[in-house]
C-alpha cells in the first residue's frame, strides 16, 4: 500500500528546504531505489534496520524497502479557502494524501523574512487551519442541505441521525476546530462526512523547524507549538531543514553518522519524520524473505493474514489459505528457515491471523 504526506507550511519557513533535503535521497535511500517522480513528489524509503540483518542472513539478490510519499504542496496564503493565490490547486492536492506533515518556523533570522514579519508558530499554525476549516465548512453547509431536505420530507431515522452528526461537525468548523477533534464513532463519521473528504480530519504531524543550536531538543517556539496542540492527538517532530539538507548531501553513512553524533542526534530528522507518519496512521511492516528478494511491506495495524497478502496480490488474498510465520529473532537465533523449522518455531496462521510488525511471512494460496 502506498503511503503519501502533504508537507504544507507558510512561506519562508523552511518547507522547501526541508522538500529539498527528502528529494535528494542520498541520506535515507543509500543503496537502495530512489525517485522523483513529479517536481512535487519526492519517494525515499523507509529506514529499517531490520532489512540490513535479513540481507546479511539470507542473502537475496535483492533488498526492497518499502518507500513513503512526500508531496510538496505550494499555494497557501490567506484566503486559500476563497481560491486566493493557488488555493484551489493547494485544496485538490491536500484531499489527496493520507496525512499533512505541517512544518512551522520555529527560528530566527533576519535574513529570513516572516510573511507576517514576525516569528510566532501559534498565528502560523492557526493560518493554515483556518483555511482548511472554512473550506470544510463549505462543504458541510452544502451537505447539510441536502440531508436537512431529505429528513424534514421522508422522516428517515437514517437521515435525521447524519443530519445530527453534521451538525456536529458544523459546529466545531464554526468555533474554529478542526473535524479531527468531533467525538463521534466511526460508523457515524463514514455516514456523515465519508464522502464529502473533509481536509481537516486527516491527521497531522507538526515539524517544529528549529535551528541548528536548537537541535536535539528544540526551542521556546517548539515549546509554545508542543503545548498548542496537545489535546490534537498530533504529534510534534523537531527538525533543522538546514541540517537536513546538509545530511541529504553525504554520501558515505559514516560520515553522515559522525555528524548526526556532533549534533547530539541518533539518528535524521527524515528518519523521525518518516516514523512519527507510521505511528500517527497506525502502520507496521511485515517482511518476505527468499534467495531472489527481500522485501518489506507496508500494511495498517491489526490486518489479518489474507488482508496482508493481498498487498502482494489480490489474488493472494481472495484465495488465501494459510500462513508460514518466523519471528525475526527466531530467524536471527536459527539462521535459516530450515533451522526455523527444525527448532518447532515455523507458525503456521489462518485466516484469522493478527500480523505483527517485524513478522516475516509466506503465504500459500490456491491457484
Amino acid at each position: 500500500m502506498g503511503l503519501q504526506c502533504g508537507i504544507v507550511g507558510l512561506p519562508n519557513v523552511g518547507k522547501s528546504t526541508l522538500f529539498n533535503a527528502i528529494s535528494s535521497g542520498k541520506a535515507e535511500a543509500a543503496n537502495y531505489p530512489f525517485c522523483t517522480i513529479d517536481p512535487n513528489v519526492g519517494v525515499v524509503t523507509v529506514p529499517d534496520e531490520r532489512l540490513d540483518t535479513l540481507e546479511t542472513l539470507v542473502k537475496p539478490q535483492k533488498v526492497v524497502p518499502t518507500i513513503i510519499e512526500f508531496v510538496d504542496i505550494a499555494g497557501l496564503v490567506k484566503g486559500a479557502s476563497q481560491g486566493q493565490g493557488l488555493g484551489n490547486k493547494f485544496l485538490a492536492n491536500i484531499r489527496e494524501v493520507d496525512a499533512i506533515v505541517h512544518v512551522i518556523r520555529c527560528f530566527q533570522d533576519e535574513n529570513v523574512v516572516h510573511v507576517e514579519g514576525r516569528v510566532d508558530p501559534i498565528f502560523d499554525k492557526e493560518i493554515i487551519d483556518t483555511e482548511l476549516q472554512l473550506k470544510d465548512l463549505e462543504s458541510v453547509d452544502k451537505k447539510l442541505q441536502r440531508i436537512e431536505k431529505a429528513a424534514r420530507v421522508s422522516g428517515d431515522a437514517k437521515a435525521k441521525a447524519e443530519l445530527e452528526t453534521l451538525l456536529k461537525y458544523k459546529k466545531a468548523l464554526e468555533s474554529g476546530k478542526s473535524a479531527r477533534t468531533v467525538d463521534v464513532s466511526e460508523e457515524e463519521k463514514q455516514a456523515a462526512i465519508g464522502d464529502i473528504h473533509l481536509l481537516t480530519v486527516k491527521p497531522v504531524i507538526y515539524v517544529a523547524n528549529v535551528d541548528e543550536g536548537s537541535l536535539p531538543n528544540g526551542n521556546e517556539y517548539s515549546e509554545r507549538l508542543k503545548e498548542a496542540v496537545k489535546d490534537e492527538g498530533a504529534e510534534v517532530v523537531i527538525i533543522s531543514a538546514a541540517i537536513e539538507s546538509q545530511i541529504a548531501e553525504m554520501e558515505d553513512p559514516d560520515e553522515r553518522q559522525l555528524f548526526l553524533e556532533e549534533y547530539g542526534l541518533t539518528e535524521s530528522g527524515l528518519s523521525k519524520l518518516i516514523k512519527a507518519c507510521y505511528s500517527l496512521l497506525g502502520l507496521i511492516t511485515y517482511f518476505t524473505a527468499g534467495v531472489k528478494e527481500v522485501r518489506a511491506w507496508t500494511i495498517r495495524k491489526g490486518w489479518k493474514a489474507p488482508q496482508a497478502a493481498g498487498v502482494i496480490h489480490t489474488d493472494f488474498e481472495k484465495k488465501f489459505i494459510r500462513a508460514q510465520v518466523i519471528k525475526l529473532p527466531d530467524y536471527i537465533q536459527y539462521k535459516t528457515e530450515a533451522g526455523v523449522r527444525e527448532a518447532g518455531k515455523l507458525g503456521v496462521e489462518g485466516k484469522e491471523y493478527v500480523v505483527q510488525d517485524g513478522d516475516i511471512m509466506e503465504f500459500l494460496h490456491g491457484a
